[in-house]
């Protein structure tokens, strides 16, 4: 019973989650290919589609994504950083390397957005129906599969670590550069793999504004200002701005985990029950409004009886008259 149940939840989730992770890879699969063939003409045109795709499309990308959501301050952060980097020393190096980790980073989120899609349909679904304990088994699902899938991309990226920055460049400097970062890029992968579910689940649950005010806090108060003070101030450089990034969201996902964790999943339905409800009303109001009363519209469209009644039957005088 345990696995059938595993079977079909998995199921479900990739029939959400499949061809959102296929329309999102091969979209962002243009961006990747052009940067790497960027890459291969020169170190400035790879910083130049580098700021390009992270800075300008990234903050587009992010508008598409809803104003103030939390998936579209995590696309701003990178675009954070990257500008951030471009004010370390040699910055062409600088921007070249990180660009190379933020292509791959986000080539491996573009594929966890799927799962992040597909927990925020099975939660809301489930939730909708009162159906708590499978609310709660799907986001188990979702978590594992994403994280399972973020693991294998880390390991294979810490397998690589002399030659997936190749892919990109083949100037000696921006490739040792760029592999300095391969650990961290990893971790910030395998981190990618929990937090678009922990995302998903908010938007199920319609958390949005409390997980933004934590994402805002996590990434912009905390991470930003940590990753520029090592950054800058005690000359770490690309790795500083980068350990300040990756502790944004390991404090984010710590918190989140806990939140969901200790959610009261019953407390979910019974809120989802009272929106229900307040819809309900409010449509009956509007429908109510628009529709005059069953007894105002029977007598504008019928006349008394009487008045038919009269109507018909003439007075014999009348008869006479026409006669």
């Amino acid at each position: 019973m345990t696995l059938k149940k595993f079977v079909d939840e998995s199921k479900k989730t990739w029939e959400i989650a499949a061809p959102a992770i296929l329309t999102a890879v091969f979209q962002f699969s243009i961006a990747f290919i052009s940067s790497a063939f960027a890459g291969h003409i020169g170190d400035l045109e790879l910083a130049a589609v580098a700021v390009s795709e992270n800075v300008l499309e990234g903050f587009v990308y992010g508008v598409m994504l809803g104003m103030g959501i939390m998936l579209c301050l995590e696309l701003w952060y990178y675009t954070a950083v990257i500008l951030m980097v471009g004010g370390l020393k040699n910055p062409k190096i600088a921007v070249d390397s990180i660009s190379i980790c933020i292509n791959f980073l986000s080539w491996a989120l573009m594929i966890t957005l799927g799962f992040n899609a597909s927990v925020s349909v099975r939660v809301s679904n489930e939730i909708g129906a009162g159906n708590s304990k499978a609310a709660k088994y799907s986001v188990g699902i979702n978590l594992l599969t994403s994280t399972a899938i973020a693991l294998f991309f880390s390991i294979a990226i810490c397998a690589s670590t002399n030659h997936f920055p190749m892919v990109f460049s083949h100037n000696d400097t921006v490739v040792k550069e760029a592999a300095k970062l391969t650990y961290l890029l990893a971790a910030a992968i395998f981190l990618n793999g929990i937090l678009p579910v922990l995302h998903g689940v908010a938007v199920g649950l319609g958390w949005q504004v409390s997980v933004a005010v934590i994402n805002l806090a996590c990434y912009y108060i905390l991470g930003l200002p940590i990753g520029a003070l090592l950054g800058f101030k005690f000359g770490l450089n690309v790795r500083g701005v980068w350990i300040g990034m990756l502790l944004g969201s390991l404090v984010q996902a710590i918190i989140l985990l806990f939140i969901v964790y200790h959610a009261n999943w019953n407390k979910e339905v019974m809120k989802a029950e009272i929106r229900m409800m307040t819809y309900d009303d409010e449509e009956n109001d509007r429908g109510n409004s628009r529709d005059p009363p069953a007894d105002d519209r029977n007598n504008s469209r019928d006349p008394p009886a009487d008045y038919l009644n009269n109507s018909r039957d003439l007075p014999a005088d009348s008869n006479s008259t026409r006669s």
